[in-house]
């Protein structure tokens, strides 16, 4: 069967129950996809046969950044830095998670378009962060093409902070500003998603939505849908870490943008400036084939961060 939605990804489409038995996948990857389509999440183990000797590189080279003594089994874990973003650019165990060739050719498979990593995430500990869809910090036109990735690098236990998430969120309305009565274009938030925390919590209990926890063990995986309601639990025991490892995806030919920080109907994008993990190149903002000029960059806001591509940019140059 022919597919007429090319515009969504095809574990996202009305279609799928059709079309993946074209689709040339696997009886575990059907799973996969079929998990997704269903729940808006599904595990699989990370496809990496040294992956046991990166994690303990990864804790090796990233503990001294967090503050946190990992020594003192007694310690209470939460106190440090909770994350480092973009460990990739040094250290070449995180950018070999990312780009791994397998995931890659597997969400390349689910989402009908090629798979490229963008962004990295490492934590020592449970975010302890709140229910939120991803789809208001990264988004793309068409709509759905980014998910992320979960890597445990330890097995998590029900008082390590586990990852939670709602089974069938991602089918449910994606968030914009449109949506809830605001502006975003040019705007300035502490949290980008904080504005649209009474919006989750309507919709969880217009759906009766049930939230689940994944006491992963290490090496599992999870793949997310964009709009899939998830977060952090609350971490009851301080001293345990949760070392895990988060990747997110665009795929190509897309626009890629925050909508936290965008207007829509107005054609004012925040638009991501963005390198792929993978092989170190650009990939441009393009609709169907043809590139987009970039538009004047309006004013910084406030306590944003530049561009990886800048940063990197600036980096290279000294």
């Amino acid at each position: 069967m022919t597919n007429i939605f090319p515009g969504l990804p095809l574990i996202e489409s009305p279609l799928f129950p059709t079309l993946k038995a074209s689709q040339g996948l696997s009886s575990e990857e059907q799973e996969i996809a079929t998990s997704l389509y269903e729940r808006g999440y599904a595990v699989f183990d990370f496809p990496d046969a040294d992956l046991d000797a990166r994690i303990d590189r990864i804790k090796r080279n990233l503990a001294p950044r967090y503050g946190i003594n990992f020594d003192d089994p007694r310690n209470d874990k939460t106190l440090g830095e909770r994350r480092i973003q973009d460990a990739w650019v040094f250290d070449e165990d995180v950018h070999a998670i990312a780009a791994n060739q397998m995931v890659l050719d597997l969400l390349s498979k689910l989402y009908g378009r090629r798979a490229f990593p963008f962004q990295t995430l490492n934590f020592p500990v449970g975010t302890q962060q709140d229910a939120h869809s991803d789809s208001v910090h990264f988004s793309s036109l068409p709509e759905r093409f980014m998910c992320g990735v979960w890597l445990a690098m330890e097995d998590i236990s029900a008082d390590a902070g586990p990852l939670f998430y709602y089974p069938g969120s991602h089918r449910w309305p994606i968030m914009t500003n449109a949506l809830i009565g605001r502006r975003g274009y040019g705007g300035d938030l502490h949290s980008a998603q904080d504005p649209y925390g009474p919006a989750w919590q309507a919709l969880r209990e217009a759906y009766g939505a049930r939230e689940e926890i994944f006491l992963a063990r290490k090496g599992q995986a999870l793949i997310w849908c964009a709009n899939l309601l998830h977060g952090g639990s609350r971490q009851a025991d301080p001293q345990l870490t949760r070392w895990s490892q988060v990747t997110h995806y665009y795929f190509d030919d897309c626009i890629y943008y925050t909508p936290a920080f965008s207007d829509e109907a107005l054609g004012r994008l925040q638009l991501r400036d963005l390198v792929a993990i993978s092989d170190g190149q650009p990939r441009p903002n393009a609709y169907l084939g043809e590139v987009l000029e970039k538009p004047a960059t309006p004013p910084q806001t406030p306590g944003r961060r530049p561009s990886l591509r800048r940063r990197l940019l600036k980096r290279l140059r000294g």
